[in-house]
């Protein structure tokens, strides 16, 4: 159902058209732009006390921030203003991010030629004058070049929409990009887990207003996706049983926070909701990633996810903000334990007042919820067209 038309960004970053089966084909100009090449300083350091990577990238600090409409880098490009997409119109485009926390033009890396002489890490290796400064290991301090990808995929053209004002078939593309983009960021030997999300809305953060997400593909398996990992490991070990598909089979049995269902997909607010508002969204079938979505389950998926978008803004007087995010198996462990499912959750928790990480959140981990997770599900109910 989906044509892809890839082409060059002026600086050399990769960027990718993704249309429905049966349009014209796509035209890809030059990028008319003055664009230097550019290699980002990132780095990752290890927090000794918890395991956790964290991610350094201050050349982020000067990336573009709440333009006006007329100044959006990720509209359509037209005459006498070019923007991130050569093209006066599209469909779903991604394209590396100009301000990447994790990249493969990190500063002080070179690529590998010789596959011979590639180390177990990856394709990527220090120049040998500034090895001191991209890898440090000891018992205290652990140092690693920022070696991954991100992307930002523009889910339409339209500058004021949303996803949730996409159309079914609309939306399918974007779900036919995101499984594309994981295939592809999987295949780069240092990546090791590949995390499309959006953020949505200024509440939550967002600096560019345009309908978009992006991918992250780390260079490691980040703390939350290796917890719930953990957690169906040690259900398998003790029950011989899917952790996730006994949670999708109870909450089918339960109903009672059941939002959305059909044959193939079930969004459920989850029994112990860390969020005033919150929908997960999980296949009633096993499946590792979005890639291995057959075509009538991404179709599915559109259908139950536009649904609870619609349900999200209908609640209050304003769009809901939320942060959508994808959790899929890491690209080389434990493929057989996950279970692809997407958590949607907002801060707001109620007409005009926001959920704030303080001090029990943001100081031990250990979250306060605000509704209780019945509650958050009849009021979605309530909220149906």
């Amino acid at each position: 159902m989906t044509r892809r038309t890839t082409g060059r960004l002026a600086d050399g970053r990769e960027i990718l058209w993704y249309d429905v089966d049966g349009s014209p084909p796509r035209d890809v100009p030059a990028d008319e732009r003055d664009l230097p090449h550019t290699a980002t300083s990132s780095q990752m350091r290890q927090d000794v006390l918890t395991g956790e990577w964290v991610a350094l990238a201050s050349h982020r600090q000067t990336r573009t921030f709440m333009p006006p409409a007329d100044e959006c880098p990720l509209c359509p490009s037209r005459e006498g203003r070019h923007t991130e997409v050569p093209t006066p119109d599209y469909q779903v485009v991604a394209f590396e991010n100009r301000f990447p926390s994790f990249s493969t033009r990190v500063e002080g890396i070179e690529p590998v030629e010789d596959q011979a002489t590639m180390p177990a890490r990856g394709s990527l290796r220090p120049r040998p004058e500034e090895e001191h400064d991209q890898e440090r290991i000891d018992g205290i301090e652990q140092l690693r070049a920022g070696v991954g990808r991100c992307e930002v995929v523009c889910f339409s053209s339209d500058h004021d929409g949303s996803f949730a004002t996409l159309t079914q078939q609309q939306a399918r593309l974007v779900v036919d990009a995101w499984a594309d983009r994981t295939h592809d960021l999987s295949q780069i030997p240092e990546v090791e887990q590949v995390f499309p999300f959006e953020n949505h809305g200024a509440e939550i953060g967002v600096t560019l207003q345009h309908p978009h997400g992006q991918i992250y593909a780390y260079p490691f398996v980040p703390a939350r996706a290796q917890r719930e990992l953990d957690s169906a490991r040690a259900y398998a070990d003790r029950t011989g049983r899917s952790l996730f598909g006994d949670i999708v089979e109870r909450e089918l049995a339960d109903e009672v926070r059941v939002i959305a269902s059909n044959e193939h997909w079930v969004a459920f607010v989850p029994y112990a909701a860390r969020w005033p508002m919150e929908v997960h969204f999980f296949p009633r079938v096993q499946r590792p990633d979005l890639p291995s979505l057959t075509s009538a389950e991404r179709d599915a998926f559109a259908e139950v996810y536009l649904d609870v978008l619609g349900r999200f803004d209908r609640l209050y007087s304003t769009p809901m903000p939320y942060i959508a995010a994808w959790h899929q198996a890491p690209v080389r462990q434990d493929r057989d334990l996950a279970w692809l499912h997407l958590e949607l959750y907002s801060t707001r928790r109620g007409e005009g007042k926001l959920k704030y990480l303080a001090g029990s959140e943001s100081g031990m981990g250990a979250f306060v919820g605000d509704v209780l997770p019945e509650q958050q599900a009849e009021q979605l109910k309530e909220a149906g067209a």
